[in-house]
């Protein structure tokens, strides 16, 4: 199954910091303080769950999570966090498969788009829009790299990056799709943007119309 990350679900974390010390979980943190109280949050392609603690740091009461991850291994690591008195609900689906009645406060998706190929990633997005409340937020995280401008190691280490997770998790993606273009023309506006680990890692709170 492509995106995929059951077989790095033991040691995703570790090989994360070793890479880039606290950048993936400090760009993930700057925009949380974007949660309302009482909110529904759809968190897209989780992880490891790592997230779930950094909610539950800022928000330890009232929250509603549904957390959508296509890897089983990952969502039995997230299920041992601490979530506090937040109710979190694990479905495990591709996100684009995902299904739901309900419609969501706030969407997180931290290192997810960079698993698609573009037709596919506005697929997801338009599933993900579809979920968001209008005047909701998206608390977007993604690796960032401008292909006419950004230094020699950016391009290096992405391109080693898909190489990489291309083996063991069947990745699809060669290439970071365009999401700026998918915001743009859905209307949604940026309130909060800010960037880590030299440029590399790029952390946006979009909101919608």
């Amino acid at each position: 199954m492509n995106n995929n990350y059951d077989r790095t679900a033991g040691f995703y974390d570790t090989l994360s910091n070793v890479v880039f010390g606290d950048a993936l979980m400090e760009a993930q943190r700057s925009g949380l303080k974007f949660i309302p109280e009482k909110a529904k949050i759809l968190i897209a392609g989780g992880g490891t769950g790592v997230i779930l603690e950094e909610i539950t740091r800022l928000r330890p009461v009232g929250i509603n999570i549904t957390y959508v991850e296509i890897s089983e291994k990952m969502i039995e690591v997230a299920k041992k966090r601490n979530v506090g008195e937040n109710n979190v609900q694990f479905v495990n689906v591709a996100i684009e498969s995902f299904q739901s009645d309900e419609r969501f406060d706030v969407i997180i998706t931290s290192f997810l788009f960079d698993n698609f190929k573009q037709d596919k990633a506005e697929v997801v997005f338009n599933v993900l829009d579809n979920l968001l409340v209008p005047n909701g937020v998206w608390l977007f995280t993604d690796f960032n790299v401008d292909q006419n401008h950004s230094k020699i190691w950016q391009k290096w280490l992405l391109k080693s990056m898909y190489l990489f997770f291309k083996v063991l998790s069947k990745v699809e993606a060669s290439k970071l799709p365009e999401t700026e273009k998918l915001f743009a023309n859905a209307g949604y506006k940026v309130v909060f943007q800010k960037l880590f680990y030299r440029n590399f890692i790029k952390s946006l709170v979009y909101q919608k119309p």
